[in-house]
C-alpha cells in the first residue's frame, strides 16, 4: 500500500482520549490494564493510523504565515466539497449556498431539531442508538422515541417500518433522526431501505435529519446511498450532516458541515446554529478539510477502506471460529463491532460488567455497549493495525472468553 495502516502509533501523553483517559474517569472510560499489559484502545471512535500527509502539509502551510486573525472561507472550501461528494456519492447538482459549517455533526443535528421542533418534542430514532444522539437530545429537552432494528434470518439488522409508523402516529412524531451508515451496528442501508423509510417520513410529514458521519467508511462490495439523492421529496425535507473528521481522523480540530437544498429550512438552521456566537470555522480546520479532499486523500481512503474491511473480517471469523456464544452482524460500514454477549454470559454466570473487566484487565479498552442501548453488547473499535487486532482477539481468547 502506499500509505502506511501497519505503525502502532504512540499516543500517550498527546491529548488522546482514547489512552490517556483510562482509569481517570469511572463510568465513561475504561478501567487502566494490569500490571504487564498495555493499551489497545478500541472504544473511542477515533482511529490509530496516521492521517492522508496532505493534511498536516496544509495545516503547517498555513501556519507558516504569522497571523491567524478573522478570515473568510476560501473558494476551495466549498469547491473541495462539492467535488468529494460528485465523486465519492454520484451527487450532482450541488451548489456552495447549500453547504453550511457546524462545529460538529452533533451540533448540526440540534441546530435542525430547533428548527423543526418544539422542546419537550418526541423525536424517532432507531435502536441501538449512538450515545452522542441520546446525550444531545435529551440534554436540549427533546424525548427520543425509540424504534428498535431487527436482526433476520441472515443476521442482518433491519428497519422495522411497521414499528416506525406506529411509533410516528401514536407520538405525533414529525422529525426523526438517519443514521446512515448505522451507528453502532454498522448497515449501510440499501437503496430500497432508504425510499421506503422516507416515503413513510413523507406520508406523515416528518422532517430528517440524516447524519451522514460515517459514509466514507462502507467495507467490501457495499455502497452508500446520500439520503438527500432518494427522491425530490427527501432532497427538500432533508439536512445531512457530514465531516472529515472520521473519515480522517480529524475530530480534534473541530468542523463539520451540512447540506441543505430547502431554502426555507437551510435560512433557520444557519440562524439557529449562529445563536450562540461559537458556531464558527477554524482556520486550521479549513484548511485540514481542504488538504483532505485533495487526490491523495481520495486514495488514502480507499486504502483505508481495504484494511478495515481486512481487519473486520479477521474480527468476525475469529468471534465465530472460537467465541461460542457470542454473536456479531458483520458491519458493511463504519469500523465499529457491536458484540453480542447474551448468550456467553447466560450460559457462564458472567454479567457483561465481568466480561468488560475482564477486558480492561488485559489492555483491551473496550466500550460498555449498554450505553448504545445493546443490554449485553460491547462496542469494539478496529481501526487499528490489523498486528494490534489479533494481539487483542488473542488476549480475548485467552482471557475473556476462553480463560
Amino acid at each position: 500500500m502506499k500509505y502506511d495502516f501497519t505503525s502502532i502509533m504512540d499516543r500517550r501523553g498527546l491529548d488522546a482520549t482514547a489512552v490517556d483517559s483510562l482509569g481517570k474517569k469511572p463510568g465513561f472510560a475504561p478501567d487502566l490494564p494490569k500490571e504487564g499489559f498495555d493499551i489497545i484502545p478500541m472504544w473511542v471512535a477515533d482511529m490509530n493510523f496516521p492521517t492522508v500527509p496532505t493534511i498536516p502539509e496544509a495545516i503547517i502551510e498555513r501556519v507558516k504565515h504569522p497571523a491567524y486573525g478573522y478570515f473568510s472561507p476560501q473558494e476551495e472550501y466549498y469547491d473541495s466539497i462539492i467535488k468529494w461528494h460528485e465523486i465519492r456519492n454520484n451527487v450532482t447538482g450541488l451548489t456552495k449556498e447549500c453547504i453550511g459549517y457546524e462545529n460538529g455533526v452533533l451540533g448540526g443535528v440540534i441546530s435542525a431539531l430547533n428548527v423543526f421542533c418544539s422542546k419537550g418534542d418526541n423525536v424517532l430514532l432507531h435502536s441501538p442508538t449512538y450515545i452522542g444522539f441520546t446525550m444531545s437530545v435529551e440534554n436540549n429537552g427533546y424525548n427520543i422515541i425509540h424504534t428498535p432494528l431487527i436482526m433476520d434470518e441472515n443476521n442482518v439488522w433491519r428497519m422495522d417500518f411497521e414499528d416506525m409508523e406506529k411509533k410516528i402516529i401514536d407520538h405525533k412524531i414529525h422529525a426523526t433522526i438517519f443514521c446512515s451508515p448505522h451507528n453502532p451496528c454498522g448497515r449501510v442501508w440499501e437503496k430500497w431501505e432508504i425510499e421506503k423509510a422516507m416515503e413513510l417520513y413523507k406520508k406523515h410529514d416528518v422532517m430528517v435529519i440524516s447524519d451522514e458521519i460515517w459514509s466514507d467508511i462502507i467495507l467490501e462490495n457495499n455502497k452508500h446511498i446520500p439520503t438527500q439523492s432518494i427522491s425530490e421529496d427527501a432532497k427538500n425535507r432533508t439536512v445531512a450532516v457530514y465531516a472529515p473528521s472520521k473519515t480522517f481522523n480529524l475530530a480534534g480540530l473541530v468542523g463539520s458541515y451540512h447540506i441543505i437544498y430547502n431554502k426555507w429550512i437551510r435560512d433557520r438552521v444557519q440562524k439557529e446554529s449562529s445563536l450562540p456566537h461559537y458556531n464558527d470555522m477554524n482556520v486550521l480546520s479549513m484548511h485540514a478539510l481542504i488538504g483532505a479532499y485533495k487526490p491523495e486523500g481520495y486514495e488514502w481512503v480507499d486504502e483505508l477502506r481495504e484494511v478495515i474491511t481486512d481487519n473486520v473480517n479477521y474480527a468476525c471469523d475469529y468471534i465465530d471460529k472460537h467465541f461460542e456464544g457470542v454473536t456479531v452482524c458483520k458491519p458493511e460500514g463504519t469500523y465499529m463491532l457491536f458484540i453480542d454477549c447474551t448468550e456467553w454470559c447466560r450460559k457462564h454466570n458472567k454479567t457483561i460488567e465481568e466480561v468488560q473487566k475482564a477486558g480492561w484487565d488485559v489492555g483491551v479498552a473496550w466500550q460498555d455497549g449498554r450505553m448504545f442501548h445493546g443490554p449485553c453488547h460491547i462496542r469494539l473499535n478496529l481501526a487499528l493495525p490489523l498486528s494490534r487486532v489479533q494481539e487483542a482477539f488473542e488476549r480475548m481468547d485467552r482471557y475473556v472468553f476462553n480463560a
